[in-house]
């Protein structure tokens, strides 16, 4: 069962301010990355650096090497029609650009669990079970 990790997810790896949201965050990411079933997208990479680096004060060399380790998950590059499919679903779902690229992604690469906590945790967006794993 493929699972998309969004990018708080790979967020709480590092903040060590938050240690049960650490904890759970490695521990799935050891977990999916042991059973190779993990997805994450360029658009997770493309946000983790910057918040890593800025708002948790990640070395930049540091984070380079994690996204390079994140990035022997599945990695799912959109394009223009997945672009307008999640412009379909940001309408449809009332939901951020942002998270609707996130559920695009998953849904293109046949993710059965989202692992986030900005959607609704229990909720489903055609199939996709949206999954809070800190709570």
């Amino acid at each position: 069962m493929r699972s998309f990790l969004d990018t708080n997810v790979l967020l709480y790896t590092d903040d060590h301010d938050t240690p049960a949201k650490q904890a759970k965050a490695l521990a799935l990411f050891v977990q999916i990355r042991t059973d190779k079933t993990g997805v994450i997208s360029t658009q997770v990479l493309q946000e983790y650096f910057p918040t890593a680096t800025r708002q948790l004060g990640v070395p930049a060399a540091i984070a380079r090497r994690k996204v390079e380790l994140f990035a022997h998950l599945d990695l799912v590059v959109l394009d223009l029609p997945d672009i307008l499919s999640a412009i379909d679903l940001h309408r449809l779902h009332q939901c951020s650009l942002w998270d609707a690229l996130i559920v695009r992604a998953a849904l293109q690469a046949k993710c059965a669990m989202l692992y986030t906590e900005d959607l609704q945790h229990g909720q489903r967006i055609e199939g996709l079970e949206i999954v809070n794993p800190f709570v």
